[in-house]
């Protein structure tokens, strides 16, 4: 099973938003968004939407929001 993991991370590396699930699509779409959703300063500062792929729930961040 791949689960798609889309995070926006600040410079520090801390996370603010996460979002996993199982649709590659839909996890494109929220890619899409978390990237757009940073603003121009956000971005200048360093901080960064990051979409990746794990292969089991254990490895999602805990405070995900984790769609089926």
């Amino acid at each position: 099973m791949t689960i798609w993991v889309n995070e926006q991370i600040d410079p520090s590396g801390m996370i603010h938003a996460c979002i996993a699930c199982c649709d590659e699509s839909q996890a494109q779409d929220c890619h899409k968004s978390f990237q757009a959703n940073l603003t121009p300063s956000q971005k200048a500062a360093g901080w960064i939407a990051q979409l990746r792929t794990v292969d089991s729930w254990d490895e999602v961040p805990v405070n995900s929001l984790k769609l089926n």
